[in-house]
């Protein structure tokens, strides 16, 4: 009887393939210069955020009612966006009229920061700070990697060409929008490198425009302090805080502007600060929102 030959292992190949198709949600992103998966086009990301921001903003009382703070975020976190890798978003900045003491971002530029945040600081360069670490995860794609993750796991998404057939209402599940918030809370909670990565870009972005860098380091002092329970707690759903959080931003300035901090004299603006922020809340009524949970 005439033997076959036995057909070649097709195991190689199938590894291999699998190996190579998630690359094709992959890109080198400009902001952190690192490889990430990523299968939401930039078109995508904008209308995402802006159709989830109502949610966001209702959940957390609605904006406050005051013009002259508003605009002087605004104005800041503008200024901050257009010295960053992704300036042509359509950025918005609100804040948000509850005690919470809490900042996050939507994809495609939506960054939120609330009265009670801002009630602990005491000058701009820690609005600053914030604003620029916000910025830092919108403009590393943090919230929208996390998506492509999730909505992977859940329909088995592999490659770029899949997300085309994902609708608009299951990306905004994922996100959490159209139900609880919760979704979307822990797709804004980041680990420690990520949350290192935008402490970075933060202090990138807040020294581009002249400000003290240690500024930073004063908000996360400002939200340990915090964290001993209260109101504080909002915030660490969404912003780990360990104290090698602090420790890692201290070394990364003493690496990377200590020359900067030593000549020149850099921005600090409490008289600023304190016209247009904490003068202002004090005239305001209490906050809408108290310490309700997302």
């Amino acid at each position: 009887m005439r033997r076959t030959r036995p057909l070649p292992s097709l195991l190689p190949a199938l590894l291999l393939l699998a190996g190579l198709l998630p690359l094709a949600g992959c890109s080198t992103n400009p902001a952190t210069g690192k490889l990430q998966f990523n299968v939401i086009g930039e078109a995508k990301e904008i209308a995402l955020g802006v159709e989830a921001q109502p949610q966001f903003i209702n959940q957390n009382g609605g904006t406050i009612p005051s013009t002259r703070l508003v605009n002087y975020v605004t104005t800041l976190g503008h200024r901050l966006a257009e010295v960053s890798e992704r300036p042509q978003l359509p950025w918005e900045f609100h804040v948000l009229d509850s005690a919470q003491i809490n900042a996050f971002a939507l994809p495609g530029g939506k960054v939120f920061i609330t009265r009670g945040l801002l009630s602990k600081m005491t000058n701009e360069s820690q609005l600053a700070g914030v604003l620029g670490h916000e910025i830092g995860h919108v403009t590393a794609q943090h919230v929208s990697t996390r998506m492509s993750r999730a909505i992977g796991l859940q329909v088995g998404l592999i490659a770029v060409g899949a997300a085309a057939s994902v609708s608009n209402e299951k990306w905004l599940q994922v996100l959490g929008v159209g139900g609880s918030v919760a979704g979307g809370a822990y797709l804004l909670k980041f680990g420690r490198d990520q949350e290192s990565q935008s402490d970075e870009l933060g202090v990138r972005y807040m020294t581009r425009l002249g400000y003290d860098p240690r500024g930073q380091v004063e908000v996360m002092q400002i939200l340990k302090e915090a964290s001993g329970g209260g109101q504080g707690s909002e915030f660490f759903a969404t912003h780990p805080l360990p104290d090698t959080r602090i420790k890692r931003l201290n070394k990364h300035i003493d690496e990377h502007y200590a020359d900067d901090i030593a000549r020149y004299r850099m921005k600090v603006g409490r008289e600023d600060f304190q016209r247009y922020v904490l003068d202002e809340l004090a005239r305001l009524p209490p906050a809408r929102a108290g310490n309700a949970k997302q």
